[in-house]
């Protein structure tokens, strides 16, 4: 009869009715379930304003950081005030930089709207002044007396000319002169046959007229100077006074805005020196032809010209409530810093200020941005951008295919835009810990880690939450609700996830799976309310879906493939428990140790690791195994021994050290001869003074040999044996729970080794030990007889 005491059905039961007894109060206000750590930091993160105050938000995947980070940002968001808003404009200095104006919350739409009107209505009323009959009287007397101060030249020069004897005809290109003789004008021809004389005096007067042809062409130039400059003056003031009239209210609304104010200026100067593009006429239809004919060297058109004056309107606030909260999931370089697009003319790539897009810096301006630091981390370019605007402060939009490539792409340089904006990264410990190490701006400039667990306790208000969670989230997704015996299920299952009785998961995604699972199947059977049954139908078929590799290996000890005996005794034979991650399923595969043993000086020969199977802790396990056998074994005499230990059928590695208690069984049993219960599987990591430390994944041990029992027959003497530590972190099926309750499965737990030996051998543990060290100073004196005879 074994002295330990099994766990009772009553010492492993998840007694949950206290925790449902208020399960219809309502919580008033929930930010995230089980996360006070990060809601602490996150609070603190998002309050303090301070450069490189940005957050880290670190955790696994599920556990709600992205939803929270939102709802988070928004809450303080909702608080601050709305930030101002940007557009570029045409810069007349420098038409390669483009100016960045500001302006409230919705005046950006309101100035370019009122700027697009105020360039129509000039358009029109321009036009319509210069082509009133005052002005055309103005401009008719202008040129009147133009005319007639020339028609006054001409009539003098032509007098001199009729007076020397010439005939005068003066076109742009200057004077030609004709002689005349006994008054009629001769040709080159009659010229030649005129004697010497006549010659000298034609050239002579000739010489003469030319100079006063010259002073009378460039008067006739500076009286078009001058008339062109009266004309221009007419204009101007005719301009200034539309323009001004109409200017003039604008300014005064933007007189508090400087910058905008000195662009108002800069666009009436510019108005008023191209007056021209605002009353021309049509074109020439020939000219027409030739623009359809030849478009790349057709003139500005009007409209064209008159784009300078577009406002661009890159961020508009008019719908913003507070400061902007801006999520994205593809932060590549020209999504977050913006661009200048290109339009292609005739095979030449054509840009201005109203062709620069927004990014989401531009977007989330005075106020907060969330990314996933995996998203950043995957894009060229990214991670560099955003360093170097936190750095700048400044939002500086640029091409990055220039610095890839060393090709000029864009002349334009538009004006660096202020950056105030909190970045909050979104990504593992992994990545936070990767970044920490290995770039020095990363802990300059993401000061706030906001940690994120993946377990929380297990108590009345975190089960009083997450029956909140349930209830909220069938109602946002329709789903049918769920009956009390379902919820308790899910709770349930997610202290199953947690590995812990006492403590609940935060990984919600992996509840919401099952959630909707469990009202899919309840909707399949045309139930109006999510029972039990569907949330146990939805787990199990969860798991039937990932563990094909587990039922093979079932399927492998039915046929005895995998040799494993589960009644009996054997010497120096124990059954271990291995775990099985297969990625999104965690199973345990029951594993036969051996153990032989014989006179020798080799001590123990790791099997594993001669064969390059043996990961690390599991080698160390094994070290630990000769140091409690030379501490508890060889005080009086040194240990001669030599021992192999192997995980049979085992070709696929072993790592870890909570088989190394069932090695050390196996050892004794060998050195012993007394046999061990094959009925009891073992695990459990060992230290040097023979105490039991915990080990992983306990829950999915237990139930791995407790389905082989199961399908071979249970004895009534089966069970296994875990360390005493890891009982809380039993959350055991119903049906091993019910098993145990019948008396057909059992449990011990234990915390020295001792314990074991009991429980295996059916021994006292100091028998066991007498005979283990009887056996071994057997092998002392064999082998110092040998040494005697060599």
């Amino acid at each position: 009869m074994r002295k330990n005491r099994a766990l009772s059905y009553e010492d492993i039961k998840m007694d949950e009715e206290s925790f449902y007894e208020n399960k219809d109060n309502k919580l008033d206000k929930i930010d995230i379930i089980g996360q006070d750590r990060a809601v602490k930091a996150m609070d603190f993160g998002l309050q303090i304003k301070a450069p490189g105050y940005n957050i880290y938000m670190s955790g696994p995947t599920g556990t709600g950081k992205t939803s929270y980070a939102k709802i988070a940002a928004s809450f303080i968001a909702m608080k601050e005030s709305t930030p101002w808003e940007w557009c570029y404009v045409y810069n007349f200095k420098n038409n390669n930089c483009p100016l960045a104006l500001t302006f409230p919350p919705g005046q950006g739409r309101k100035f370019q709207n009122n700027m697009e009107e105020f360039i129509k209505t000039l358009t029109i009323q321009l036009l319509k002044a210069f082509q009133e009959e005052k002005y055309e009287k103005e401009k008719s007397e202008l040129i009147k007396e133009y005319q007639k101060q020339s028609e006054d030249i001409f009539k003098y020069i032509k007098d001199r000319a009729n007076k020397l004897g010439f005939h005068i005809r003066i076109s742009k290109d200057g004077a030609y002169f004709i002689p005349i003789v006994e008054g009629e004008k001769i040709t080159e021809t009659q010229y030649d046959t005129l004697s010497e004389e006549k010659k000298e005096e034609i050239m002579h007067n000739s010489d003469i007229l030319e100079e006063e042809a010259e002073q009378v062409i460039k008067e006739i130039h500076e009286l078009e100077k001058k008339l062109r400059k009266k004309i221009e003056q007419l204009d101007y003031k005719i301009g200034l006074h539309i323009v001004g009239y109409y200017m003039t209210p604008f300014q005064e609304e933007y007189q508090d805005n400087k910058k905008v104010l000195q662009y108002l200026e800069a666009v009436k100067e510019d108005i008023l020196d191209h007056l021209y593009q605002f009353i021309q006429g049509e074109e020439e239809e020939d000219e027409e032809n030739i623009a359809d004919l030849l478009p790349w060297v057709a003139k500005t058109s009007q409209e064209d010209f008159l784009a300078r004056y577009t406002v661009n309107v890159l961020v508009d606030h008019t719908d913003t409530k507070g400061a902007p909260v801006v999520i994205d999931f593809n932060p590549t370089f020209y999504n977050l810093l913006g661009k200048i697009e290109y339009s292609n003319e005739f095979g030449t790539l054509r840009t201005d200020f109203t062709k620069i897009r927004p990014g989401l810096f531009h977007e989330a301006n005075g106020g907060y941005l969330i990314l996933q630091v995996q998203d950043v981390l995957s894009q060229p370019q990214t991670w560099e951008l955003i360093k170097r605007v936190l750095k700048t402060q400044e939002i500086s939009i640029e091409n990055v295919r220039e610095q890839l490539m060393g090709i000029t792409v864009s002349a334009l340089k538009p004006e660096p835009i202020p950056f105030n904006v909190k970045v909050i990264l979104i990504g593992s410990p992994y990545f936070y810990h990767l970044l920490y190490e290995y770039d020095e701006d990363f802990k300059k400039l993401f000061k706030i880690r906001a940690e994120f667990n993946t377990i929380m306790p297990k108590n009345n208000e975190s089960v009083a939450q997450l029956i909140h969670f349930i209830h909220q989230f069938s109602q946002e997704q329709n789903l049918n609700p769920f009956h009390t015996d379902a919820i308790k299920r899910v709770v349930e299952y997610a202290s199953r996830i947690a590995n812990h009785r006492n403590k609940l998961t935060t990984q919600f995604s992996k509840i919401v799976e099952v959630l909707y699972e469990s009202n899919a199947w309840a909707q399949m059977e045309q139930h109006t309310k999510v029972l039990d049954k569907h949330v146990q139908k939805a787990i199990q078929e969860k798991n039937k879906r990932s563990n094909l590799y587990e039922e093979m290996i079932e399927e492998q000890f039915e046929e005895q493939i995998l040799m494993m005996d589960t009644t009996g005794f054997c010497i120096g034979q124990v059954n271990g428990l291995a775990i099985m991650d297969v990625g999104d399923y965690i199973f345990a595969k029951p594993t036969r140790i051996t153990a032989t043993t014989y006179m020798g000086k080799s001590g123990i020969i790791n099997i594993e690791k001669e064969s390059d199977l043996s990961g690390r802790v599991h080698t160390k396990g094994v070290q630990v195994l000769s140091g409690y056998l030379g501490q508890r074994y060889a005080q009086q005499f040194p240990l001669s021994l030599s021992c192999h230990i192997a995980f049979e059928q085992s070709y696929y590695g072993v790592d870890g050290d909570s088989a190394s208690s069932a090695e050390l069984y196996a050892i004794l049993s060998s050195l012993a001869e007394i046999p061990i219960d094959q009925g009891i599987a073992v695990t459990g990591s060992l230290n040097q003074r023979g105490e039991i430390q915990p080990i992983g994944g306990v829950t999915q041990k237990v139930e791995g040999f407790f389905h082989l029992c199961k399908k071979r027959g249970f004895t009534k003497s089966q069970g296994v044996i875990i360390p005493k530590q890891n009982v809380p972190e039993l959350v055991l099926k119903k049906e091993v729970l019910e098993s145990i309750k019948k008396g057909l499965f059992h449990i011990y737990a234990i915390t020295h080794v001792d314990e074991g030996i009991e429980i295996l051998m059916q021994k006292p543990a100091e028998e066991i030990h007498q005979q283990v060290s009887k056996k071994l100073y057997q092998f002392y004196q064999g082998n110092s007889k040998k040494k005697e005879e060599k």
